[in-house]
Protein backbone atom coordinates (compact mmCIF):
# COMPACT_ATOMS: atom_id res chain seq x y z
CA UNK A 1 0.00 0.00 0.00
CA UNK A 2 2.80 2.45 0.81
CA UNK A 3 4.48 1.98 -2.56
CA UNK A 4 1.25 2.65 -4.45
CA UNK A 5 0.71 5.79 -2.35
CA UNK A 6 4.20 7.07 -3.26
CA UNK A 7 3.76 6.10 -6.90
CA UNK A 8 0.55 8.12 -7.34
CA UNK A 9 1.29 11.18 -5.15
CA UNK A 10 1.82 14.36 -7.16
CA UNK A 11 2.06 18.01 -6.20
CA UNK A 12 -1.40 19.54 -6.52
CA UNK A 13 -1.75 23.29 -6.99
CA UNK A 14 -5.45 23.56 -7.88
CA UNK A 15 -8.09 22.92 -5.24
CA UNK A 16 -11.84 22.64 -4.97
CA UNK A 17 -13.73 25.14 -2.86
CA UNK A 18 -14.39 22.51 -0.21
CA UNK A 19 -13.09 22.63 3.35
CA UNK A 20 -11.01 19.81 4.75
CA UNK A 21 -13.00 18.11 7.50
CA UNK A 22 -11.89 18.53 11.12
CA UNK A 23 -11.35 14.75 11.44
CA UNK A 24 -8.89 14.79 8.54
CA UNK A 25 -7.09 17.81 9.97
CA UNK A 26 -6.79 15.95 13.29
CA UNK A 27 -5.23 12.97 11.48
CA UNK A 28 -2.77 15.22 9.65
CA UNK A 29 -1.75 16.76 12.97
CA UNK A 30 -1.29 13.31 14.51
CA UNK A 31 0.90 12.23 11.59
CA UNK A 32 3.01 15.39 11.93
CA UNK A 33 3.48 14.79 15.65
CA UNK A 34 4.48 11.16 15.03
CA UNK A 35 7.21 12.22 12.57
CA UNK A 36 10.62 10.78 13.33
CA UNK A 37 13.28 13.21 14.46
CA UNK A 38 16.97 12.97 15.19
CA UNK A 39 17.57 11.64 18.70
CA UNK A 40 13.85 12.10 19.41
CA UNK A 41 14.30 15.85 20.02
CA UNK A 42 11.13 16.74 18.08
CA UNK A 43 12.19 20.32 17.31
CA UNK A 44 9.23 20.93 15.01
CA UNK A 45 6.08 22.91 15.68
CA UNK A 46 3.09 23.34 13.38
CA UNK A 47 0.61 26.11 12.70
CA UNK A 48 -2.61 24.88 11.12
CA UNK A 49 -4.19 27.62 9.03
CA UNK A 50 -7.81 27.38 7.87
CA UNK A 51 -8.66 31.09 7.84
CA UNK A 52 -9.05 32.08 4.19
CA UNK A 53 -7.75 35.61 4.73
CA UNK A 54 -4.57 34.24 6.32
CA UNK A 55 -4.15 31.68 3.53
CA UNK A 56 -4.44 34.51 1.01
CA UNK A 57 -1.79 36.54 2.86
CA UNK A 58 0.49 33.50 3.18
CA UNK A 59 0.17 32.94 -0.57
CA UNK A 60 2.19 36.16 -0.98
CA UNK A 61 5.14 34.89 1.11
CA UNK A 62 7.36 34.80 -1.97
CA UNK A 63 7.07 36.04 -5.56
CA UNK A 64 6.86 32.57 -7.15
CA UNK A 65 5.62 29.20 -5.99
CA UNK A 66 3.14 30.15 -3.26
CA UNK A 67 0.18 31.84 -5.00
CA UNK A 68 -1.83 28.61 -5.22
CA UNK A 69 -2.12 28.58 -1.41
CA UNK A 70 -4.87 31.20 -1.63
CA UNK A 71 -7.12 28.55 -3.21
CA UNK A 72 -6.32 25.80 -0.69
CA UNK A 73 -8.62 25.27 2.24
CA UNK A 74 -5.77 24.36 4.58
CA UNK A 75 -2.14 25.28 5.09
CA UNK A 76 0.23 23.72 7.59
CA UNK A 77 3.21 25.87 8.46
CA UNK A 78 6.12 23.66 9.49
CA UNK A 79 8.52 25.34 11.90
CA UNK A 80 11.38 24.10 14.02
CA UNK A 81 13.63 25.32 16.79
CA UNK A 82 17.29 25.22 15.71
CA UNK A 83 18.33 25.52 19.37
CA UNK A 84 16.72 22.14 20.10
CA UNK A 85 18.42 20.22 17.32
CA UNK A 86 21.24 20.81 14.86
CA UNK A 87 19.37 18.88 12.14
CA UNK A 88 16.10 20.77 12.47
CA UNK A 89 15.91 21.23 8.68
CA UNK A 90 15.92 17.48 8.14
CA UNK A 91 13.41 16.88 10.95
CA UNK A 92 11.03 19.53 9.60
CA UNK A 93 11.43 18.10 6.08
CA UNK A 94 10.57 14.61 7.29
CA UNK A 95 7.44 15.96 9.00
CA UNK A 96 6.52 17.83 5.81
CA UNK A 97 6.72 14.77 3.58
CA UNK A 98 4.74 12.66 6.03
CA UNK A 99 2.01 15.32 5.94
CA UNK A 100 2.03 15.05 2.12
CA UNK A 101 1.70 11.28 2.19
CA UNK A 102 -1.03 11.35 4.84
CA UNK A 103 -2.96 13.92 2.78
CA UNK A 104 -2.70 11.69 -0.30
CA UNK A 105 -3.92 8.69 1.69
CA UNK A 106 -7.07 10.64 2.63
CA UNK A 107 -7.89 11.77 -0.90
CA UNK A 108 -6.42 15.24 -0.44
CA UNK A 109 -3.96 17.04 -2.66
CA UNK A 110 -0.95 18.90 -1.35
CA UNK A 111 2.04 20.93 -2.44
CA UNK A 112 5.21 22.04 -0.65
CA UNK A 113 5.96 25.75 -0.44
CA UNK A 114 9.61 26.39 0.42
CA UNK A 115 10.01 29.26 2.89
CA UNK A 116 13.51 28.78 4.30
CA UNK A 117 16.10 30.72 2.29
CA UNK A 118 13.45 32.44 0.13
CA UNK A 119 12.66 36.14 -0.19
CA UNK A 120 9.34 37.93 0.22
CA UNK A 121 10.75 40.99 -1.53
CA UNK A 122 14.13 42.71 -2.00
CA UNK A 123 14.52 43.51 1.68
CA UNK A 124 12.46 40.98 3.64
CA UNK A 125 12.80 37.21 3.77
CA UNK A 126 9.80 34.92 3.40
CA UNK A 127 10.60 33.70 6.92
CA UNK A 128 10.29 37.24 8.32
CA UNK A 129 7.03 37.79 6.46
CA UNK A 130 5.44 34.53 7.70
CA UNK A 131 6.70 35.03 11.26
CA UNK A 132 5.26 38.55 11.42
CA UNK A 133 1.95 37.44 9.95
CA UNK A 134 1.50 34.46 12.30
CA UNK A 135 3.26 35.83 15.40
CA UNK A 136 5.89 33.08 15.31
CA UNK A 137 8.43 33.74 18.05
CA UNK A 138 12.20 33.45 17.87
CA UNK A 139 14.09 31.17 17.71
CA UNK A 140 11.64 29.21 15.53
CA UNK A 141 12.44 28.98 11.84
CA UNK A 142 9.90 28.27 9.12
CA UNK A 143 10.89 25.41 6.82
CA UNK A 144 7.79 25.12 4.65
CA UNK A 145 4.09 25.59 4.24
CA UNK A 146 2.12 22.61 3.00
CA UNK A 147 -0.92 23.65 0.94
CA UNK A 148 -3.71 21.08 1.29
CA UNK A 149 -7.18 20.70 -0.15
CA UNK A 150 -9.42 18.58 -2.31
CA UNK A 151 -7.79 18.37 -5.75
CA UNK A 152 -9.33 20.26 -8.66
CA UNK A 153 -6.82 18.64 -11.01
CA UNK A 154 -5.71 15.10 -11.67
CA UNK A 155 -2.15 14.30 -12.62
CA UNK A 156 -1.00 10.90 -13.81
CA UNK A 157 1.75 9.20 -11.84
CA UNK A 158 5.28 9.63 -13.09
CA UNK A 159 6.09 6.71 -15.37
CA UNK A 160 8.65 4.28 -13.96
CA UNK A 161 10.80 4.56 -17.07
CA UNK A 162 11.06 8.33 -16.49
CA UNK A 163 12.61 7.94 -13.05
CA UNK A 164 16.29 8.80 -12.72
CA UNK A 165 17.75 5.32 -12.41
CA UNK A 166 20.98 6.64 -13.93
CA UNK A 167 21.51 8.41 -10.58
CA UNK A 168 21.59 5.13 -8.63
CA UNK A 169 24.88 3.36 -7.98
CA UNK A 170 25.78 0.18 -6.17
CA UNK A 171 28.65 -0.07 -3.70
CA UNK A 172 30.61 2.81 -5.27
CA UNK A 173 29.77 5.95 -7.14
CA UNK A 174 29.65 5.21 -10.84
CA UNK A 175 29.00 1.49 -10.39
CA UNK A 176 25.65 0.60 -11.95
CA UNK A 177 23.88 -2.66 -11.32
CA UNK A 178 22.20 -2.31 -14.70
CA UNK A 179 23.12 -0.42 -17.82
CA UNK A 180 19.46 0.09 -18.59
CA UNK A 181 16.41 1.29 -16.74
CA UNK A 182 14.20 -1.41 -15.17
CA UNK A 183 10.95 -2.28 -16.87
Amino acid sequence: MFLSLVQKRRSIRRYQEKPVEAEKIDKLIEVALRSPSSRGFNPWEFIVVTDQDLLNQLSKAKPHGASFLRHASLGIVVCADPEKCDVWVEDASIASILIHLAAESMGLGSCWIQIRKRMYNDTKTSQEYVCELLNIPEPLNVESIIAIGYPAEKKPPHRKEELGYEKVYFNQYGESKHNKKPS
